[in-house]
C-alpha cells in the first residue's frame, strides 16, 4: 500500500476520530458501559489478529519466519487485549508506551503489500489502530495513569521482547523487530547501519517513553492536599 494514498489517509482519519472519541467518552460519559466497551474492543482486536493468521494459512504464506507475534506491534496487540479486558496496571502501562510508539508508527507507515479492499487491510488497521485507541481509552479515558517506575518497567520489557525476537531470528531466519536488517524505506534508515541503528532505536524508545510519561510526573510529585491540610491542622 502506498504511503498516504487515499486508503491510508482514510485509515489515519478513522484512527484519530476513534481515539479522540474514546478519550472523550471515558471522561465525559463515565459509567458502567465503559468496562464492556473496553472488553468489546479487546475481543475485536483478538478477532482481527486471528483472522490475519488464518488468512496467511489459507493463502499458503504463513511461516515461522514471518508470522510469529514477535514484532513489538504484534506483542502489544496481545498485551492490549489483556489490558482492556482486565485493566491490570502493568498491562495498561505497556499498552500505553508500546501502543503510542510501535503501533502508532505502524499506522503512520504501514508495511502492507495489499491495500483496500483486501481483508489484510482491515485486519492490519483494526489491530494496530485498535491498540492506539485502546491505549488512549485506558489512560486518557479511564484515567489509569502510569505509575512511578513505569518507564523503567516498559523499557526492560522491551529489551526482554527484543531478546526473544533475537533468538527467534536465529532459529527461523526471520527479521523480528528488524534486528537483522532494516525494512525498506523505514525511519530506521536515519539511524545508521547495522547494528548502530538498533542502539539508536533503543535510545529513542527510552526517550519516547519518558516523553509519554512526562504529563503524569507532576501529579505524582504534587503533595496530597488532604495530607497537607491534616498536617497544618
Amino acid at each position: 500500500m502506498t504511503l498516504l494514498a487515499a486508503e491510508h489517509v482514510v485509515a489515519l482519519l478513522a484512527t484519530a476520530i476513534v481515539s479522540a472519541l474514546a478519550v472523550w467518552a471515558g471522561r465525559r460519559r463515565p459509567g458502567r458501559w465503559l468496562r464492556p466497551a473496553a472488553r468489546g474492543l479487546a475481543a475485536l482486536i483478538v478477532a482481527a489478529a486471528l483472522i490475519e493468521q488464518a488468512v496467511a494459512v489459507a493463502r499458503g504464506t504463513w511461516s515461522l519466519a514471518v508470522y510469529l507475534p514477535l514484532h513489538l506491534s504484534d506483542v502489544v496487540t496481545v498485551v492490549a487485549a489483556l489490558a482492556l479486558w482486565s485493566l491490570q496496571p502493568l498491562l495498561v502501562e505497556l499498552t500505553y508506551f508500546w501502543g503510542l510508539t510501535a503501533s502508532l508508527q505502524a499506522v503512520i507507515t504501514p508495511d502492507l503489500t495489499s491495500g483496500y479492499p483486501d481483508i489484510t487491510y482491515f485486519t492490519f488497521f483494526v489491530t494496530h489502530s485498535g491498540v492506539v485507541a485502546g491505549a488512549l481509552l485506558l489512560v486518557g479515558g479511564l484515567g489509569i495513569a502510569p505509575r512511578p517506575g513505569a518507564v523503567r518497567r516498559a523499557f526492560v520489557a522491551t529489551l526482554a521482547v527484543a531478546g526473544v525476537a533475537a533468538v527467534a531470528n536465529v532459529a527461523t531466519g526471520g527479521n523480528y523487530m528488524f534486528l537483522r536488517e532494516k525494512p525498506d524505506g523505514s525511519l530506521l534508515d536515519l539511524f545508521g547501519p547495522w547494528p548502530l541503528y538498533i542502539a539508536v532505536a533503543a535510545i529513542l524508545a527510552l526517550a519516547l517513553f519518558a516523553a509519554l510519561d512526562a504529563p503524569f510526573r507532576t501529579g505524582r510529585s504534587a503533595p496530597d492536599q488532604n495530607a497537607v491540610a491534616s498536617a497544618s491542622g
